[in-house]
């Protein structure tokens, strides 16, 4: 059980995560126990996976391989380049153990593994998600700028349509505001789910640093918990402008004074 949220930002990407990871057998799940759900390659790419554990592994392997030997992530490429570079290498891998045949015998669509990848070509950011149904690359842009993925799709979604609609309602958001609003989605998610999907939440962000080279991140408890407070204060700003609201009723409701 897994909910991962990516955001594609004016000045960078944000990938965030919770960490429970279920055990289990024949669909049985026996324990459940914190995982790192989010890996640094290369320092400066983010890749966070939902599904089958063993699947990450080997795409985490081919992520690794196509950037320190093939070189794939450099600016004589094109963004559609490197995704459909990736998404061809692990089907390939996955295909090489029968997963997606055993999949279709027992019902089931797809591999069973998804992806968020943020990645940079030069000083240029992209986010790409890998569907869990066909592994094929789908790029966010200006026009969708985020994206949750696993069994806590369901929750995140209408929150970040939410959100977008409140907060980001001229576009992409800056990264500040995009790590504000993944930890609130995310935290939204374990609070509300109804089972599977635990904290702490982890949290990593792809931007440029002092040198202006592109790095990518785990933020640290303390950064986190900064977010979780923004996310309170709003809380309190909404639940003042209902008692406002309700204040100003109950004015509006009484009788005139007698003269």
């Amino acid at each position: 059980m897994t909910v991962i949220v990516g955001v594609f930002c004016q000045d960078g990407i944000v990938i965030g995560a919770d960490s429970a990871s279920t055990f289990g057998n024949a669909g049985l799940p026996t324990i459940e126990q914190p995982i790192q759900k989010i890996d640094i390659l290369d320092n400066r790419i983010i890749l966070a996976g939902t599904g089958e554990v063993g699947l990450g592994q080997r795409f985490n392997a081919i992520i690794k391989k196509s950037s320190s030997e093939e070189k794939l992530f450099s600016n004589k490429f094109s963004q559609f380049h490197v995704t459909k570079t990736l998404s061809k290498l692990a089907i390939q891998d996955f295909s090489e153990t029968f997963i997606d045949q055993l999949n279709r015998g027992a019902g089931k669509v797809g591999f069973g593994y998804g992806a968020l990848v943020a990645f940079p070509l030069g000083k240029n950011f992209h986010l790409c998600e890998f569907p869990t149904t066909n592994f094929q690359p789908e790029l966010k842009d200006a026009n969708i700028w985020y994206v949750s993925m696993g069994s806590g799709q369901t929750i995140v979604d209408p929150f970040l349509g939410f959100i977008r609609e409140v907060f980001w309602e001229k576009g992409q958001p800056k990264r500040k505001d995009g790590l504000f609003a993944t930890v609130w989605a995310l935290q939204h998610a374990i609070d509300l789910n109804p089972g599977g999907i635990k904290g702490p939440i982890q949290l990593a962000e792809l931007t440029l640093d002092k040198q202006n080279n592109p790095h990518a991140r785990k933020l640290g408890k303390e950064e986190i918990d900064e977010h979780k407070q923004n996310m309170e204060g709003a809380k309190t700003a909404l639940r003042n402008y209902r008692d406002e609201m309700l204040d100003n009723k109950s004015a509006k409701d009484l009788p005139p004074k007698p003269e």
